[in-house]
């Protein structure tokens, strides 16, 4: 891995951010004016910055449009399925992109360190999951992977301001907290699973996310360059007239249950 740029200014960063998401919501719009299909998976080790840069790509895009999928672990029903059935049901219909906070690469990873999954499940997916992607491909998905690259003492970091920050304590599982005793176990996992799924028709991308602000960037910067999005010119926006009030009386505002202004509290 070259070694990464400097943390970029604040100024800049948040200049850069606000054009690259302007650029976001064209993209969008796009997909959603062609009926295209995007699926876009966020993968990496843990606090390697995925959330937060899922965040700033989804912020000001539509909802009904883009969504995020972040699944907890199988039901008992579920367990017994095809391993990638239950992802199937999230893929984007016409018109819509779907981020995927971790997927169905929790195989590759998680399960295979932790033993969730036995040796020929890790096995068979390994052997599915590139024919499964090539599908999705073939049917005309556009199928887009990111993997989130940390050193493990920016991991040590990070992990540590989780557990004195009463806002991101809930990030910190066992899980996660497991991860630091198993890193060269982890490691050993996501190599061994690119070299089965780092295919010609979907590549992993990798993404240096030593510094926050630059992971962001670069990430939303590389995505609009993976969709072939187009630029609609759109007439102007006129304010229409409001509607006249004449005959209407507003109820007593006593009749209303308001809710207690707080904030006259704190001024």
């Amino acid at each position: 891995m070259s070694k990464p740029t400097p943390k970029l200014p604040r100024k800049i960063y948040e200049k850069e951010l606000v054009r690259l998401q302007t650029e976001l919501v064209e993209m969008v719009e796009w997909v959603h004016r062609t009926g295209a299909r995007v699926a876009i998976i966020f993968e990496g080790r843990d606090a390697a910055g995925k959330g937060g840069a899922i965040k700033r790509i989804t912020e000001y895009l539509p909802p009904r449009v883009v969504r995020t999928v972040a699944l907890p672990k199988p039901t008992e029903r579920e367990a017994t399925q095809w391993y990638f059935q239950r992802y199937i049901a999230h893929l984007p219909a016409a018109g819509e992109v779907v981020l995927f906070d971790r997927s169905w690469y929790n195989r590759g990873g998680v399960e295979k360190v932790l033993g969730f999954c036995t040796a020929e499940e890790h096995q068979r997916f390994l052997h599915q999951c590139p024919e499964f992607e090539r599908m999705l491909i073939e049917d005309g998905i556009i199928l887009i992977k990111y993997w989130f690259s940390v050193s493990e003492d920016e991991q040590e970091r990070r992990f540590a301001a989780r557990i004195d920050d009463p806002l991101k304590r809930w990030k910190l599982s066992t899980t996660d907290l497991e991860s630091r005793t198993r890193w060269v176990d982890y490691s050993r996992a996501k190599d061994e699973m690119f070299v089965h799924t780092d295919i010609p028709e979907c590549r992993w991308n990798v993404v240096d996310s030593t510094i926050k602000r630059n992971a962001r960037v670069n990430c939303i910067a590389h995505l609009l360059t993976q969709v072939p999005y187009e630029t609609e010119q759109r007439k102007r926006i006129k304010m229409p007239k409001k509607q006249s009030d004449q005959g209407y009386r507003r109820p007593p505002e006593e009749l209303q249950q308001f809710v207690p202004d707080w904030a006259a509290k704190l001024v």
